[in-house]
């Protein structure tokens, strides 16, 4: 693929996402407990998750043809009987303005991120912190394309992100990079796209650190350990979903750290869960690598399974961060 095809891409990916970041902000601001269910892991899922997958592939399919798409979700849940009134509230947003959907098309719809695929396709986490979402608080809507396992376009909407150092949004921000191309934020209150970098932020009592909200996702202890290491001042802000490579790649913070919870030792992290934050902060300046210094391997299938936790930084301090890690392991 061409630049000229990834600016096709880039654009009907990013009015994807912005229509969907649309619909979010609506289910949240109007949720009830009635909107979600609990998927055999035990993790949570909402409407909005259904609803966003939705409407970014009939977008993606719609305005480039078939495409392949992998996601989170599927539809089988949606089909029970004593989900009819969740499968309604769904149908209602994924349908708004437009024909209304039926039931059998929504299922197909959500469905295309099952779909075959080779070596280039969508990657697609509709509501990547859906705890966060849950709380009222940081959650991200991403999407890359990764052809021939390497991230080609990755897109972050961030409806909750209302302050950085782009300034202030009502309506949040919208992150965006091609590969070779380097990587800008929307405010998608005042229309305005600038592009981003990477902190330059050297000194260690200054460095600022961003790691996960839940605790399940990482392993708390060692990241204070690291933190105590390398001196820093301040706590690690805690969020969700990928808000956090957003917020490095406009350097708001200097440090994302994921260090693997040692009661979940052989666990491999999903590509859509990184895959566009990656792009984001490299086009932004900065590297990303496993805790072991390696580059995310894209090329495995849907898990990176030749890399163990993340590491990200503004690449000035990342043999540093490295360092802290290894002595820490």
């Amino acid at each position: 693929m061409n630049t000229m095809l990834f600016q096709k891409e880039k654009e009907i990916a990013q009015s994807a996402i912005v229509a969907a970041m649309e619909i979010t902000r609506r289910i949240q601001n109007g949720f009830s407990r009635g909107d979600m269910l609990t998927k055999a892991d035990r993790s949570p899922v909402t409407i909005a998750d259904f609803t966003v997958q939705a409407v970014v592939c009939k977008i993606l399919n719609e305005r480039l043809g078939p495409v392949a798409i992998v996601g989170e979700e599927d539809s089988e849940a949606l089909k029970k009987s004593e989900n009819r009134e969740l499968l309604e509230r769904i149908l209602s947003f994924a349908s708004a303005g437009q024909e209304r959907l039926t039931p059998s098309q929504l299922f197909a719809l959500i469905d295309l991120a099952h779909s075959p695929h080779g070596e280039s396709f969508w990657a697609l986490d509709p509501i990547d912190g859906t705890k966060g979402f849950l709380r009222g608080d940081q959650y991200a809507l991403a999407l890359a394309l990764i052809s021939g396992g390497q991230v080609r376009i990755g897109i972050l909407g961030c409806p909750r992100l209302l302050r950085s150092n782009r300034g202030r949004s009502s309506a949040g921000f919208l992150f965006s990079a091609v590969k070779g191309e380097g990587a800008e934020a929307l405010n998608l209150a005042t229309g305005m796209s600038r592009r981003i970098h990477v902190s330059r932020r050297r000194e260690r009592s200054l460095l600022r650190m961003v790691g996960s909200y839940e605790s399940s996702h990482h392993d708390p202890r060692t990241q204070e350990k690291i933190s105590s290491l390398l001196h820093l001042r301040q706590a690690a802000q805690k969020l969700d979903g990928q808000v956090k490579y957003g917020i490095v790649a406009s350097g708001d913070a200097d440090l994302y750290l994921r260090i693997p919870n040692p009661q979940t030792p052989d666990y491999r992290e999903n590509i859509w869960d990184h895959a566009a934050g990656c792009l984001l902060v490299e086009e932004a300046g900065g590297i990303v690598t496993d805790i072991s210094g390696k580059k995310l391997d894209f090329s495995r299938g849907t898990t990176l399974n030749g890399n163990s936790g993340i590491m990200a930084s503004n690449g000035l301090v990342h043999s540093l961060l490295l360092e802290a890690v290894s002595h820490s392991l």
